[in-house]
């Protein structure tokens, strides 16, 4: 079947008017390609491929490069180079870190990378590296305070983040396969050499009772396993909270014995050493939780070259504006949603934080991307997307929140219709908060259908102890009794009266 003449290239599901960039990563442990959509506050990945090519393998006792491992990464860095003009790409940033950093053959390896993917290289030196792991912590989380640790195969990089700036930085030997080899395959000497090698490091010393944002990809597979083990509802490690009550060797191990979906041959052997590492930061540093990040060194380099003015937007509202643009029926709507709630919460006075707002403003934005589902399933596919999405700055129970309000806009807000696993992840103040942002919504789309400027001219508000909907003269036919209903729907979670006004005429 050929494509028809009239197709758009390129396709409606891409935001326009941007051109793809991609960072080439050549790690100790893989080397791996990632090309982005644009270059924004809140990145998409458009391609992602990595191969584990173990670079750092024997570089602690040889001091070399393996022969074949550079000859895979070599293989890949020129398909990456390929793969990159197919998807046209605008600009390329390779960088390398803690192997080709340590290796005596490392230059003659870079010098052969550049030629392998035609661009020039970065070497990054220890305390860069946790420079732009710190800004990939600070590009992804609201409002970040604690410290971040980046475990790659090579070394760990230690940076204290708070008020969203990367304080001072220490590179450490202490990644997965230099722990190996240093250790002789043997955990009980691995820890003694962690203990040494953290021993005294001032970021621990600034830790407890804050957050320790642990990022690489062996932190990202213990997280994966636990939630396996556990059930977790939400496949999404961003943001995943570490349960720290069983022994995160123990998990490894098990791992390690045996295969686990999702979890590579080659990492399994890495584990025990990851947990190690991880288990000594927590007996020194107290933190008060372990949050994986799933954004670090190269969505840091992206963040540190975005221009002041871009770098102060909030991600999850460009994330969720994005969504708007590329799946809502006319994303203006989504802002007249975000006016209309913001006049109707502060007249119905309902509380609300300065977090919790912009959680609102977010659920505004992703409240019509379900309609071209069939109806019975809109909440359904709604919820999944928003769940289970690559939204930044917001932890699992903010979008367990927006899963839920969206939920409640299309579903209703009987409690029995509400998905226990999601309802579950929301704290009891969120529940509650969705439930009413659910309500508002429900409201608010009989009156406009998502189409924009209809709810400029309407408003909602408390008289005389009840909830009051002010309709202008010409929008009477609109007050029927679905939309009656469903005002008396959000009048009795407030625990109040509801009527309907026309041209100032109550019906």
């Amino acid at each position: 079947m050929d494509a028809p003449p009239h197709l758009p290239d390129p396709a409606p599901g891409r935001l326009q008017r941007v051109r793809p960039i991609a960072i080439i990563d050549i790690g100790s442990n893989s080397v791996r390609l990632v090309i982005y959509e644009g270059h924004s506050r809140a990145p998409t990945p458009l391609y992602n491929e990595k191969l584990l090519c173990g670079l750092g393998k024997g570089v602690a006792t040889t001091g070399r490069l393996p022969e074949d491992a550079v000859h895979r990464a070599l293989e890949a860095l020129a398909r990456f180079r390929l793969l990159c003009q197919i998807a046209d790409v605008r600009w390329v940033r390779v960088l390398a870190t803690a192997a080709a950093r340590d290796a005596e053959n490392g230059p003659a390896f870079l010098e052969a990378a550049r030629r392998a993917c035609g661009h020039e290289v970065e070497l990054l030196s220890g305390e860069r590296e946790a420079m732009l792991s710190a800004f990939g912590v600070i590009s992804s989380f609201y409002e970040p305070d604690g410290l971040v640790g980046d475990l790659g195969g090579g070394s760990l990089e230690l940076i204290d983040v708070a008020q969203g700036r990367a304080g001072s930085g220490i590179t450490r030997p202490l990644g997965g396969l230099v722990l190996s080899d240093l250790a002789g395959g043997s955990p009980k000497k691995a820890a003694k050499i962690t203990r040494e090698l953290l021993a005294g490091a001032p970021q621990l010393a600034a830790l407890p009772g804050r957050t320790f944002y642990a990022v690489g990809g062996t932190f990202r597979a213990l997280a994966k396993l636990q939630m396996a083990e556990r059930g977790y509802p939400m496949r999404v490690l961003h943001g995943y909270d570490l349960d720290l009550s069983e022994g995160l060797q123990a998990l490894a191990a098990r791992a390690s014995a045996t295969k686990q979906d999702g979890v590579s041959e080659q990492r399994r052997p890495l584990l025990v050493y990851g947990a190690i590492v991880l288990d000594e930061i927590i007996r020194v540093g107290r933190p008060q939780r372990i949050t994986i990040s799933a954004l670090g060194v190269r969505e840091g380099l992206l963040y540190g070259e975005l221009d002041p003015a871009t770098r102060v937007e909030d991600p999850l509202l460009v994330a969720a504006a994005e969504f708007n643009i590329l799946r809502s029926r006319a994303p203006r709507h989504g802002y007249d949603l975000i006016a209309w709630t913001n006049a109707a919460i502060e007249r119905l006075e309902i509380a609300e934080t300065a977090g919790e707002k912009r959680l609102r403003h977010a659920a505004c934005l992703l409240a019509d991307i379900g309609w071209r589902a069939h109806p019975d399933y809109r909440s359904d596919q709604s919820l999944a997307l928003i769940s289970q999405s690559s939204l930044l700055a917001i932890d699992h129970p903010g979008r367990a929140f927006l899963a839920l309000a969206v939920h409640y806009r299309y579903a209703g807000l009987s409690a029995d219709k509400v998905p226990a696993d999601t309802f579950g992840m929301a704290t009891p103040r969120l529940r509650e908060l969705a439930r009413r942002l659910g309500a508002l919504l429900r409201v608010a789309y009989p009156v406009s259908i998502a189409m924009p400027g209809l709810l400029r001219g309407t408003s909602l508000g408390l008289e005389d102890g009840s909830v009051v909907l002010r309709l202008p003269a010409e929008l009477a036919p609109l007050a029927s009794e679905r939309l009656a209903g469903r005002l008396g729907a959000l009048a009795k979670l407030l625990r109040r009266a509801s009527r309907i006004e026309i041209g100032g005429v109550s019906r």
